[in-house]
């Protein structure tokens, strides 16, 4: 199973994007707290084809 295959599949991915720029795959995820979005991004980690992991967190909505 390919790498966007996978990430595709993982519930904690509600959008998933082919971007230009600095990001090949950019995923919105939704996590309950920070213990969940610490292990997901060591599952992350572990995956064949990811090579780099760039977490954002938004703050706020501005429009």
């Amino acid at each position: 199973m390919s790498t966007i295959e996978k990430l595709k599949n993982m519930d904690e991915v509600v959008s998933l994007y082919s971007a230009s720029g600095d990001h090949m795959i950019i995923a919105e995820c939704w996590f309950k707290s920070s213990d969940d979005l610490t292990a997901f991004i060591k599952t992350l980690e572990k995956m064949k084809g990811i090579t780099k992991i760039c977490p954002a967190v938004i703050l706020e909505k501005i429009k």
